[in-house]
């Protein structure tokens, strides 16, 4: 059975609506001969972080994949796939923020960082034990979800913020 897993929607929240939070201004306080530039400018980087919000994961019966965006691989992300058969290990690292990092390992020794913010997690971590059999009592979203969605209304509150103060 195929099941798609997208990037949490909190997730792709905070990191669009901050961006939203430290742009909106910049065409309301651009020069007038910079304010054509300064819109087109913010269009753009909320196509790109729109785009780049949008990687996912696919699981089926044989293997797992990993899909990014076109902008994303220009950026310098990439697509993945590994068969369940080939994943010998998870392999956990401290981050310096204290959580972990996971990456599947394969036979090959090569090495795929573990999907941590996707939507419906419980259900991808059960999926991953079942179908490699190992260990994933260490598997858990990289950062609390709080965090995502504190990050989410704060950027909501700066952007109503410079709304109220633009039309003052």
């Amino acid at each position: 059975m195929i099941e798609k897993f997208k990037t949490l929607f909190f997730v792709k929240s905070s990191l669009i609506s901050l961006y939203l939070a430290l742009t909106f201004p910049i065409p309301f306080i651009s020069s007038e001969k910079l304010k054509i530039f300064s819109i087109i400018t913010f269009v753009f980087g909320l196509i790109l972080i729109i785009n780049i919000t949008n990687d996912y994961v696919i699981t089926c019966d044989k293997k797992i994949s990993y899909k990014t965006s076109f902008i994303s691989k220009i950026f310098g992300k990439k697509n993945w796939e590994i068969f369940w058969k080939d994943i010998k290990l998870i392999k956990s690292l401290p981050t310096s923020q204290g959580s972990n990092v996971h990456y599947f390992i394969s036979n090959k020794n090569e090495s795929f960082l573990v999907p941590q913010r996707v939507e419906n997690f419980e259900r991808f971590v059960s999926i991953i034990e079942e179908k490699t059999k190992l260990n994933i009592d260490k598997l858990s979203y990289i950062s609390p979800l709080w965090t995502y969605k504190l990050l989410t209304y704060l950027s909501i509150f700066m952007i109503m913020g410079e709304i109220i103060a633009f039309t003052i």
